[in-house]
Formats: structure tokens, C-alpha cells, sequence
């Protein structure tokens, strides 16, 4: 194994409170962290003094672009779960707090998709809405991902497309989206404001999408499988120096075990295995034929081939596992620990032949963050 980390790190804990104001610290500490990182801001003692008073007057402050800009990329850069790191300084910001109502944000989130789309170059971007404030929540994205594929939940208990979905497609239905059923069918977005649950649908235009074919097998196109080229996730509250943005849609690219080790393998997700093994004549009755294993590998190279094919920005883990030792090594240069969840680092696909393996991490929270806070409740009022 590989040398564990000597460095001590303070773990910033916060955690988003409707109805209080700002925790005076936390802002503290990120102003001052903002002029340590950026010289050329000045000296951080005034912007302190003005921040601390703004919150003794009103229990809030509000960011400069500048900190906005900053806060972003390092909560990226302080993301544990995250293995594709090394680009966070390239981090493209999309400032809209002034946007509060359901069709503005849903405008953005589609500009979202097409500006980080690009074409199928891939580009990292996050489009930040407003905070909440004390006793004012700001509007929340129930998807987990601005692009995600509905769970038809069947009689027999089945489930037609993602089951990690079903829950939501069922909110989505009774809020009277009427959809066709179909396995990768795009669910609308379902945004809670103002008191509302708002229900918007993403045009088919921004949805870019890869069908999987395999290089070597004509019949893995039969499958009918495909997935989005945009991850954006949505769900997670970006916090910045004490303020939650609750509504931070943010992407990276695809690592192609993500779709191809994960989405579409898993048991409980789209459970592709057996059936690609059975086209591949393996012998599925015995565990020892590894046939799980080598369906996966197939899969995996399914998938990296048709992005390739479709020109949509895609990872391979073993180029991304030493894409981000490089930054490990970066941050140690800079001074900084790298917090690192070795469960989410180390690939789902031949971890082992990953230099991510052979080490320790420091698994420490850090803010600026990304986190999950837990959900407020649906609110009583729903429309469409």
C-alpha cells in the first residue's frame, strides 16, 4: 500500500438550517481562504468586516462573482467522491441567482445542457441559483440529474427502465405528466418554489443521447440501450462560506464504468448482464465461469466505443485513475489534502489495475462542499 497522508485537515461541518442566519465562522473562514488563494483581491480584512456586519444585520450576505466563481471550483476540488478532479480550476460558471421562478430555471437548465453539451465536447459548468435565506428556502430540483430515465413500476412488480427512478416517476404522474412507458424515457423535472411543485418538461433537443453498439458484436445494437452524455447532477446543495445553494446543477463527463459497470449492470438498475452473457454463449449456472465478469468487460467496451463512434466527451478509468493520482499529487505540492472516499475512487471495473488502489486517502469534509441535505418535505400545493 501506499503512504498515508501526515496532514491534518479541519473538517468544516455544515449543514443547511431554514430559519437561521449565517454561521458567522464559516463565513469568516471562506473570505479569508478567497484572499489567501487570490492575492490579487487585496487583503481580506475589510471584506470581512463588511460580511460579518451584513449577517449581524440581516442573518445573510451575498457573494461577489468572484467568491461565487471560486466557492464552485473548490467545492469541486474538495469533492472526496470524485475521481476526475485534476480540471476543477476549468470549472465553467453560469451565475443566475437572480432567476427564481419554475420557468426560469427550467430555461436555464436546458441553456445548462446545451452550453455544457458543446456539441459533445463535454464541458465542465454549474449554473447557480439563489440561496436560502432565513426563513425563506429557495427552490429545490428533486432529480438527482437534470437528464434522468424514467421506472415504470409494472403490476407484476417489475419494473419497466430505472428502478432507482420509480419512486420519483410516481411523484411525476401524479403531478400529471402522462408518459409512454418506454425504457429510457426522460423524466420531466419536478422543481419545489415558492410553495409549489412545479412540473416542466426538457426538450428532446438538449437531450443528447448514445446508442450502444459494440465494435466486435453486431447484435449488441438489438439491445436497444443507450444513455445520456450529459451527467448533470442537480439534487445536491453547493455550500459556500455558510450559504446553501440548494439549486446548483452541476456536470463533469462520463467515466464509462459509471454507464457501464453501474447504470446498466447493476441487479437494481437496468440488470443487462445475464442477458449479454447468454448472447455470448457463457455458461450462467455456475459462478466460477466468471461469466458476470466478462459480460461486464464487454459491456464496458460497448460503451466507451459508442461514445467514441457518437464523438461525446468519455473517460476510461484507467486514464482517469492516473489523471487523478496527478492531481493527488498537485494538492500535496500546493499544500492541500486531498480528501479521497476510497470506495468511490477505486473504479467498480479492475480496481486493482489502477494505481487508485494501492493507497490510503485522507477522507476528511472540507467546505466549499457539495452535499446531500436531507429533503424538505413535498409541499401540499402541486401543479403542472
Amino acid at each position: 500500500m501506499g503512504t498515508w497522508w501526515k496532514k491534518v485537515a479541519k473538517a468544516v461541518q455544515h449543514e443547511g438550517r431554514e430559519g437561521e442566519g449565517v454561521d458567522r465562522q464559516a463565513a469568516e473562514e471562506f473570505i479569508r481562504l478567497y484572499h489567501a488563494e487570490n492575492p490579487a483581491a487585496g487583503s481580506g480584512r475589510p471584506r470581512v468586516r463588511d460580511v460579518l456586519a451584513e449577517i449581524d444585520r440581516t442573518g445573510m450576505y451575498t457573494h461577489t462573482p468572484g467568491e461565487l466563481a471560486f466557492g464552485a471550483r473548490v467545492a469541486w476540488r474538495n469533492s472526496s467522491r470524485c475521481i476526475g478532479r485534476l480540471y476543477w480550476r476549468s470549472l465553467r460558471i453560469r451565475d443566475r441567482r437572480h432567476v427564481d421562478t419554475a420557468d426560469g430555471i427550467v430555461d436555464e437548465c436546458v441553456e445548462h445542457l446545451r452550453v455544457a453539451g458543446n456539441r459533445g465536447r463535454i464541458r465542465p459548468t454549474i449554473t447557480v441559483f439563489a440561496p436560502d435565506r432565513p426563513g425563506k428556502p429557495a427552490a429545490r430540483i428533486r432529480n438527482d440529474q437534470l437528464i434522468r430515465y424514467a421506472g415504470h413500476r409494472q403490476p407484476d412488480g417489475s419494473v419497466v427502465g430505472d428502478p432507482v427512478n420509480a419512486e420519483l416517476t410516481d411523484r411525476a404522474r401524479a403531478l400529471g405528466w402522462q408518459p409512454s412507458g418506454g425504457r429510457f424515457e426522460v423524466l420531466p423535472l419536478l422543481i419545489d418554489v415558492k410553495g409549489v411543485t412545479e412540473l416542466r418538461t426538457v426538450p428532446e433537443e438538449v437531450v443528447m443521447e448514445v446508442p450502444i453498439t459494440h465494435p466486435h458484436y453486431p447484435w449488441f445494437a438489438d439491445l436497444g440501450l443507450r444513455w445520456h452524455a450529459v451527467p448533470a447532477i442537480s439534487n445536491m446543495c453547493l455550500e459556500i462560506g455558510g450559504l446553501c445553494y440548494p439549486t446548483a446543477p452541476f456536470n463533469g463527463w462520463y467515466m464509462g464504468t459509471e454507464i457501464g459497470a453501474r447504470n446498466l449492470a447493476d441487479a437494481d438498475r437496468y440488470d443487462q448482464l445475464p442477458l449479454i452473457a447468454r448472447r455470448l454463449g457463457m455458461d450462467t449456472s455456475n459462478d466460477r465461469t466468471l461469466w458476470r465478469d466478462h459480460a461486464l468487460v464487454e459491456l464496458n467496451v460497448a460503451v466507451l466505443h459508442s461514445y467514441a463512434e457518437a464523438g461525446v466527451t468519455m473517460t476510461d478509468h484507467h486514464t482517469e485513475a492516473r489523471r487523478f493520482m496527478t492531481h493527488l499529487e498537485k494538492e500535496e505540492r500546493s499544500g492541500r489534502v486531498c480528501p479521497a472516499d476510497w470506495s468511490w475512487i477505486v473504479p467498480p471495473l479492475s480496481g486493482a489495475l489502477t494505481p487508485v488502489f494501492h493507497r490510503y486517502y485522507d477522507d476528511v469534509r472540507l467546505t466549499p462542499a457539495f452535499a446531500h441535505h436531507t429533503p424538505v418535505a413535498a409541499p401540499t400545493g402541486d401543479r403542472t
